[in-house]
This record gives structure tokens, sequence and C-alpha cells, in this order.
């Protein structure tokens, strides 16, 4: 954030709201039934659809989106999906209120939040970084994991609208923090899911049905989210690959990334720390994608 940009301290009550997918849609639901005013946009207007009985406003144009919020929530897919509906005549930024907020839930890299950023600042406004973990049905409970990054006068101020779809909702330091995270507990995630499906195979080859294993170990010092999702899935990645694998393998790919320019700008050797997670998480990967050859 730029140093000129003035901060409010005042609460924000117009919300817009971009990308009504799986995850997104029951965050803007839970925005509008919470009470706040809500403007939408969508490419598809199939998408805006079951807004239709509510309070919801739609805008023609992110930008007209924008210029009636104070808040602008973005669930979109990746940095491309948010460079593309901020930027041009009618893009978010065009339309962007002075001391309004953008906050970008989208898992993408941390420094694309800090380009954003710095086109805001000009305007005099805001931006963060709130991705967000839990899947639709969190979103549609209000459980939703909110890792939020960014100015703390900024984040204080978006904090009622994201208590409206998550919980708990975690400040973890300045911008680009919360994509820090979730793209670590993406990579994680990954790397427990190789782990989950070996340890399945392996038990099999020692001649334990691998359902009752999975039964048992959920109920053990060995459970974890990863050993489920795989136990669900039928003991091996192939499902979860064609639903989740592109999504995990960008993830990866963005950690790594990240990693690399922490070592090329302060030395930290991010890298080196990071490398047993990285191999883990790209073993994983390298087993989805046999799996749907």
């Amino acid at each position: 954030m730029s140093a000129e940009v003035q901060v409010s301290t005042a609460s924000l009550t117009r919300v817009g709201f971009i990308g009504l997918g799986s995850q997104g849609a029951p965050m803007a639901r839970r925005i509008v039934d919470a009470g706040f005013p809500t403007t939408l946009w969508a490419r598809r207007t199939a998408t805006l659809e079951p807004y239709a009985d509510t309070p919801a406003a739609v805008a023609d144009t992110p930008a007209k989106l924008a210029a009636a919020s104070e808040l602008v929530c973005l669930c979109v897919r990746d940095d491309n999906d948010i460079e593309a509906i901020t930027d041009g005549p009618e893009g978010v930024l065009a339309g962007l209120r002075p001391d309004a907020v953008i906050a970008v839930h989208s898992t993408v890299h941390p420094q694309t939040c800090r380009r954003l950023a710095e086109r805001a600042a000009e305007l005099g406004a805001h931006v963060v970084d709130a991705p967000v973990s839990g899947g639709q049905p969190a979103a549609a409970a209000g459980k939703l994991l909110v890792m939020v990054g960014g100015d703390d006068a900024i984040v204080a101020r978006c904090r009622p609208v994201f208590e409206s779809y998550g919980n708990p909702v975690v400040h973890l330091g300045p911008l680009g923090s919360g994509q820090v995270t979730k793209l670590l507990n993406n990579a994680s995630f990954t790397a427990h899911l190789g782990v989950a499906e070996s340890l399945l195979r392996t038990g099999e080859a020692l001649g334990v049905d691998a359902g009752r294993l999975a039964e048992v170990l959920l109920h053990g010092s060995g459970a974890s989210f990863a050993l489920a999702r795989v136990a669900d899935a039928g003991g091996t990645l192939a499902r979860i690959a064609g639903v989740a694998g592109p999504l995990l393998d960008k993830d990866v790919r963005l950690i790594r990334e990240v990693l690399s320019t922490a070592d090329a700008t302060d030395g930290s050797n991010a890298t080196a720390a990071g490398q047993t997670l990285l191999n883990a998480a790209d073993d994983a990967l390298a087993t989805m994608r046999a799996a749907l050859q």
C-alpha cells in the first residue's frame, strides 16, 4: 500500500462479489443473507439465477460493480482471471472508488496481489489477499477458513463481511501472507494425498484390505484429511486427479515460484527449506498424472 493512501476505520457495508462458482456462490449467498447490500457480476447469466429472489443487485460490468461497492470480493480461478477482471475500461479498477477495498479470495501468486495493490493505491484504494479453504459445504455453513494478508486497519474493516462466511478468519500478516499460507497448505495437502495412497497400497501388498485399513487409521494417530479423501475415492488418486489435479498442480508450481523468488531477493534458502515438501508434492502429482493416462 502506498504511504500516501489514507485508511478509513469505517466498516464496509456495500459489497460486490465476482466468482459465483462452487465455492464463491455460497459465499455470496452468506453475504446477502447477512444483510450486506450486495452487487453481483458474472460472465454467465445462468450463475445469477439463484439470486433472483434476493435483494442482490446485478451489474453489467465489473467496473459498474466496483462503482457500487466499498468492498469488491474476487473468487475466480487463477491469476489470469484476476488480471482480466480488474484490467481494462470495464474492469474493476476502472470503477473502483477511493478508499474501497479489493479482497482476493482466489488462490494466486502473492505478487499478483501486490501488483494489484500498487494499481489500486494510485486510485486511493486498497487490496487484501484472503484465500479460503473448506469448499462448498464449509462456505454454505459459514465455516470457511479465511487466510488474510494486509494492513491491520483495512483487514479490520473487512472482517465483518469475511465473518459472514468464514470461521476462523485469521490475519497472518502483510499483503501476500494469506496467499503464502494457502499455497503451503495446498502443497501439504498434495503431499499427504500421495502419502495416503502409498500407505493404502502398502497395506494391500501386506495382505490388509485397503478399506478396512483406512477405517482403522482414520480413528488413530495416522488419521488425516487427505487419507479420508483417498479412502472415499476408492483408495487411489484417479478420481481426485480428475477433479482437483490441475488446481493442485498450479498451486505447487506457485509455491515453488514463491520460494525461488525469496531465495533470489534475500538469500533465505527458502527452496532448500521446502524441498522435502516439494518433493513429496511432486511425487503425488506424478501419480495423479499417471492415473489419468
